[in-house]
């Protein structure tokens, strides 16, 4: 199995490539670690590989705020600099003077 670096940190501002919605990585799985179910739920013109990092985000859309699994290939950067207002990732995160989201001691491994 090749070792695969993942593109993005826990904190890091991130929005999807193809649907409105965008978040805080809070987790990240090397490979694909969620339920076949899961991975059936999407359409197959969409489905990603499973053989690269997936991404625990807390995110949101216009509507609503959620937990979403996103993989690497279909995340990039937010640069918009808008806040996000998941009310979790006060919870999960310290923001640093820079803007930057870095997690509380009390989650770190």
């Amino acid at each position: 199995m090749k070792q695969r670096n993942a593109k993005f940190n826990i904190g890091d501002v991130v929005r999807h490539r193809m649907f409105p919605f965008r978040g805080v990585v809070f987790d990240v799985d090397p490979e694909f670690a969620n339920t076949e179910e899961w991975w059936n739920s999407i359409p197959a013109e969409v489905r990603p590989d499973k053989d690269q990092p997936f991404y625990h985000l807390l995110a949101e859309n216009d509507e609503t705020e959620y937990v979403a699994y996103v993989s690497e290939q279909n995340l990039v950067n937010d640069e918009s600099g808008l806040p996000l207002r998941n009310p979790q990732i006060a919870q999960i995160f310290d923001q640093a003077p820079t803007g930057q989201l870095k997690p509380k001691m009390s989650f770190a491994h």
